[in-house]
C-alpha cells in the first residue's frame, strides 16, 4: 500500500488488516429463579434443570457476538481452531437446542478436555534480530518465531503472513520447515493453520512440540513466496524472582477472601505500616449487595403478576405480603386493602360473580393503592397480562433472596446497602513525585484468584521493606494504590449467593426482564461501562441487553465502580501504569481493546515505541510468572487484546491509555498449563480448588505465581521514574551512495517512537510516526527509488529525547538526526 504521495516516490511494505476474537467458558450455573404460584406461602426458587459443559464450535466472530448477545456467558478461554472457534459453555439441555438454533455445533461433553498440541496464536517482542525484516516486494513475513519450554518440554510458535491470503480461489496454504540447530539443513515440513475470522485474512500460525531448539525457520506458500528467520526466546532468559532473594518473606494468604476480609486487611495494613501505607476511600458508594424483595405470583402465563417492594428488602421489603382474595357477589370492584406491611388484593368480580381482574389490572393497582409498599408491579415479561387472576391460598411473602446461601457460601452475613471502596496506598513518598500503580482486582465477581493475588503483592511489599533492598527501593521509589476488589457487591453475591455473578447488582432491567427468576442476569459488566471504544459508539463486544453478561450499562460511566477510577486517577496524576487483574484465561494484553465488527476497525493503536515498550515490560512480568513453578503464558496470548482475546467495548484500559497517557495492561491470571503427564494444556477455572494440584490447577499456586509478577510490574515503574538516559535510533543500512532503490528502516536503543520527515521539513510531535508493518510486526520498511533525505528523532516511553532535541517550531539548533539515501539514476 502506498504510505504517501511523495516525490521520491517512497512506498511501505502492504499492510494486512485484522483482529483476533477470543473468548472464554463460564463457571458453573446456580438456580436462576424465583416463582411463587397460587398457594404457596413464600416465594421460592425455580426448578431449575440441570446443566452440563460442553464443547462448542462457533464459525467466527460474527456467531460469537450473536451468541454473546443472546446472553450466553462466553467470556473466556475460547480457541481459535482453523475452522472458527471451538471452547466450553456450561448450558442446560433447552440452551443446547437454542445455540443449535443459532448454527452453533455441540462438539460433545467435556470430559476431560485438554487443548491439542497446536495452539493458535503467538507473540514475540518486537525484536529485529529474531526475524528478519521483509523487503518491499515481499509476499511472505514471518511476524514471529518462538522457542520456549515448560516442565521439561519445548514449543515452537510461528506466526506468518501472506500477502495473498485472503485468496480463496484456491486457498492459499503455508508450508513451516525448521533445522536442528546452526549449521543443520531445514526439515520436518508441516501445513500451518490458516486463519480468517469472519472473512477477513488474519495469518497463518501454529504451536508445535519439539524435543531440540531450531535456530531457523522457513516458511513457504502455495503462490511462491517465501521467508526464512531466526528463532527467538520466550521467556528463557528471566532472572530469579524476588522470592529467592534470602531471608524474603512471601506466601501470606490462606485462601479466598471475600471483600470485607480484604478490605479489613487493607485497613489493618495501613494501620501497622503508617510510615509506607495509607487508606485512600474512593467518593461514590457502590449500590450496594441489596435488592428489592419481590415474588411472581400466579405462575408464568398471562395470569401472572410480578411483585417488587419499594423499600429494600433489609429495610422492611422482606417483611411485605400480598394476598389474592376472591369475594362473594357481582360486579364487585377491584380494590386494595393495607395493614401494616400486609396488602390484600380484593379482586373484581363480573356480572355473574365469576373473577374478573385481568394481571395487568391487579398490576395497576398494587402501584397506585399499595400506600407506597410496592414500587413495581407488572405482568410476568412480555406477557400483556390479559388472563384472570386467581385468588392465592394465602399471603405471599416477598424476599430479596439474599438470604438463601449456595452451597459451600463462607459463614456469617454480608452486610446490606451501599459500600465504600477502600484504595491501600502503598509507598514511602506519597506525595506525587514517584510513578503511581494502580492495581484493580476483581471487576469482574467470580474472579477470586485476581483479589488474593493483589494482597498477596501488597502483603510482600510492607514486610519486606525493612530486609530486601529489592523490595525497599520499590517502594522507595513507587507509589501503589491496590483496588484489592473493585466490586465488592458482585463478589458478595459471587461468594454467598451465585458462584458465577461476573457484574455488579444493578438492576437496569425494565419490566420484560424484572421478575426474580432473573436476579442472577442482572448487573452491569463494569468492563464494558467506560468512554473509550464504547458500546455506545458501535464498538463490539458490549451489550445493550440487561441480562447480557457483557451488559454496558444505560450509559458510559453510569456505574459509581467505573465512575471511582476516573476519580482517581485525575486526583492522582501520578498514576502511569495500570493492571486491571482477570480470570482465567492466561492472556497479558493491552491496546487495541476494541474494535467496530463492520470492517474490524480497532481503536487507535499505540504508536511502535509504546507497543514495544508494552512487549518489553510482557516479557520481565511473564519471565517472573514462569519462575513459581514454570506457568508459561504462551506467545499466543500476548499483545492488543483486540488481537489476541475478543473485543471487549468500553474497557477501562482503552479509557486509562487514550485519555490520561497510563501504561494500562489487562491481565487474565490462571488459563491452561502444561500437563506433562497427559502431554496436553490443562484449562483452570474462576474459582480453582485452593490447594488443588499445586502443579496444575490450585488457587494458591496462581496467586503466588501471579504475584511475582506483579513485583516485577512495581520495578519497571520503579525504573522508568529514575530512567533520563536519550534513546539513540538508526536508519538501517543508513545513508550513503547506492547504485539502485534500496530498502531502509529505523532501528532503536529501547523501545521509542520515532518521528521523521522526509520533505525537508524539521521532524517534530506532528510528523508522522514510524509505524509497525502491521499489528504484531516489527517497524515498516521503506522502499526509496529516488535520493531521499530523512530527518528524524526519537521519545523512548520515559519522555526522554534523543540529543536532548527540542521538537517544538522555536528550537533553532536542528539536532535531530538526519541521513541521506543518494540514488543513482538509472
Amino acid at each position: 500500500m502506498r504510505r504517501r504521495q511523495l516525490r521520491i516516490a517512497l512506498f511501505a511494505l502492504p499492510a494486512l488488516v485484522g483482529s483476533v476474537l477470543m473468548a472464554t467458558a463460564p463457571a458453573g450455573a446456580d438456580p436462576a429463579g424465583s416463582t411463587a404460584t397460587a398457594g404457596s406461602g413464600r416465594s421460592h426458587l425455580e426448578d431449575s434443570e440441570s446443566v452440563r459443559l460442553v464443547r462448542i464450535q462457533l464459525t467466527g466472530a460474527d456467531m460469537l457476538d450473536k451468541v454473546v448477545a443472546a446472553g450466553f456467558d462466553l467470556e473466556h478461554g475460547l480457541r481459535r481452531v482453523p475452522s472458527g472457534i471451538e471452547g466450553e459453555a456450561v448450558v442446560s439441555t433447552e440452551q443446547i437446542a437454542e445455540l443449535k438454533a443459532m448454527g452453533v455445533e455441540i462438539l460433545g461433553d467435556d470430559e476431560g478436555f485438554a487443548w491439542s498440541d497446536e495452539a493458535d496464536g503467538g507473540i514475540r517482542a518486537l525484536r529485529a534480530q529474531a526475524v528478519q525484516p521483509a523487503g518491499h516486494e515481499a509476499t511472505v513475513r514471518i511476524v514471529r518465531a518462538d522457542w520456549f519450554t515448560t516442565k521439561g518440554q519445548g514449543f515452537l510458535y510461528v506466526e506468518a503472513r501472506t500477502t495473498d491470503g485472503q485468496q480463496t480461489n484456491p486457498i492459499v496454504t503455508m508450508q513451516l520447515e525448521n533445522d536442528s540447530g546452526a549449521g543443520t539443513t531445514f526439515g520436518f515440513a508441516r501445513t500451518m493453520s490458516r486463519f480468517v475470522d469472519s472473512g477477513q485474512y488474519m495469518f497463518h500460525r501454529n504451536l508445535f512440540k519439539l524435543d531440540t531448539r531450531p535456530n531457523q525457520i522457513r516458511v513457504t506458500s502455495s503462490t511462491g513466496g517465501a521467508a526464512t528467520g531466526y528463532v527467538s526466546n520466550w521467556l528463557e532468559d528471566g532472572p530469579p524472582p524476588l522470592t529467592a532473594n534470602p531471608g524474603y518473606q512471601s506466601d501470606f494468604i490462606d485462601g479466598y477472601k471475600h471483600p470485607q476480609q480484604l478490605y479489613s486487611r487493607a485497613e489493618e495494613i495501613a494501620r501497622q505500616y503508617p510510615d509506607i501505607a495509607e487508606i485512600v476511600y474512593l467518593p461514590n458508594k457502590t449500590n450496594g449487595y441489596q435488592r428489592k424483595a419481590q415474588a411472581t405470583i400466579g405462575g408464568t402465563g398471562q395470569s401472572a403478576v410480578v411483585v417488587s417492594s419499594a423499600a429494600w428488602g433489609h429495610e422492611g421489603g422482606n417483611d411485605i405480603t400480598v394476598e389474592f382474595v376472591n369475594r362473594p357477589g357481582a360486579n364487585l370492584p377491584l380494590t386494595v386493602e393495607v395493614a401494616g406491611k400486609a396488602v390484600r388484593v380484593l379482586l373484581a368480580t363480573d356480572a355473574s360473580g365469576a373473577p374478573a381482574s385481568t394481571a395487568a389490572q391487579v398490576a395497576t393497582a398494587l402501584r397506585t393503592q399499595s400506600q407506597g409498599l410496592i414500587d413495581r408491579a407488572h405482568p410476568y415479561r412480555t406477557n400483556t397480562g390479559t388472563g384472570i387472576v386467581a385468588a392465592t391460598s394465602g399471603p405471599v411473602a416477598l424476599t430479596d433472596f439474599l438470604d438463601q446461601k449456595r452451597a459451600g457460601a463462607p459463614e456469617g452475613e454480608v452486610p446490606r446497602g451501599p459500600a465504600t471502596i477502600p484504595v491501600l496506598r502503598i509507598g514511602k513518598h506519597r506525595d506525587g513525585r514517584n510513578p503511581g500503580v494502580l492495581i484493580q482486582a476483581q471487576d469482574h465477581a467470580r474472579e477470586w484468584v485476581p483479589a488474593t493475588t493483589s494482597l498477596e503483592a501488597a502483603e510482600r511489599l510492607v514486610h519486606n521493606y525493612k530486609s530486601d533492598w529489592e523490595t525497599k527501593k520499590i517502594v522507595d521509589n513507587t507509589d501503589v494504590f491496590f483496588i484489592l476488589s473493585n466490586n465488592p457487591d458482585g463478589a458478595n453475591y459471587s461468594f454467598y449467593n451465585f458462584a458465577s455473578q461476573r457484574r455488579n447488582m444493578t438492576n437496569h432491567c425494565a419490566d420484560d426482564n424484572a421478575d426474580p427468576a432473573r436476579r442472577n442476569s442482572w448487573g452491569v459488566d463494569l468492563n464494558r461501562n467506560y468512554r473509550v471504544g464504547s458500546g455506545h459508539d458501535g464498538y463490539a463486544g458490549g451489550s445493550t441487553s440487561c441480562v447480557s453478561d457483557t451488559y454496558q450499562g444505560p450509559e458510559k460511566l453510569s456505574e459509581p465502580e467505573s465512575k471511582n477510577i476516573i476519580w482517581l486517577v485525575e486526583k492522582y496524576r501520578n498514576i502511569k501504569f495500570m493492571m486491571s487483574v482477570h480470570s482465567n484465561g492466561g492472556q497479558l494484553f493491552w491496546q487495541p481493546g476494541a474494535y467496530i465488527a463492520d470492517g474490524r476497525i480497532t481503536t487507535p493503536r499505540p504508536p511502535l515505541g509504546d507497543e514495544a515498550f508494552y512487549w518489553q515490560s510482557a516479557a520481565r512480568i511473564l519471565s517472573q510468572v514462569k519462575a513459581h513453578r514454570q506457568t508459561v503464558v504462551t506467545p499466543e496470548n500476548v499483545g492488543g487484546s483486540s488481537d489476541v482475546l475478543y473485543s471487549s467495548a468500553g474497557n477501562v484500559r482503552e479509557d486509562l491509555y487514550h485519555n490520561y497517557g497510563i501504561y494500562a495492561f489487562g491481565w487474565e491470571v490462571g488459563g491452561s498449563v502444561y500437563n506433562p503427564a497427559t502431554g496436553n494444556w490443562q484449562g483452570g477455572s474462576f474459582q480453582p480448588a485452593w490447594v488443588g494440584n499445586p502443579e496444575l490447577v490450585s488457587g494458591h499456586a496462581e496467586t503466588m505465581e501471579y504475584a511475582n509478577g506483579l513485583m516485577e510490574m512495581f520495578r519497571i515503574a520503579a525504573e522508568w521514574g529514575k530512567d533520563n538516559k536519550k534513546p539513540t535510533s538508526t536508519l538501517v543500512p543508513g545513508g550513503g551512495k547506492y547504485s539502485g532503490p534500496v530498502d531502509v528502516r529505523f532501528e532503536t536503543s529501547e523501545p521509542a517512537t520515532i518521528y521523521y520527515t522526509t520533505d525537508g521539513s524539521r521532524p517534530t510531535l506532528e510528523s508522522p510516526r514510524y509505524a509497525a508493518t502491521e499489528f504484531r510486526e516489527p517497524g515498516q520498511v521503506f522502499h526509496v527509488t529516488e535520493t531521499t533525505t530523512f530527518r528524524w528523532f526519537s521519545v523512548d516511553s520515559a519522555g526522554n529525547i534523543e540529543q536532548n532535541y527540542d521538537p517544538s517550531n522555536n528550537d533553532t539548533r536542528n539536532n535531530y538526526r538526519t541521513a541521506t539515501i543518494t540514488v543513482a539514476k538509472q
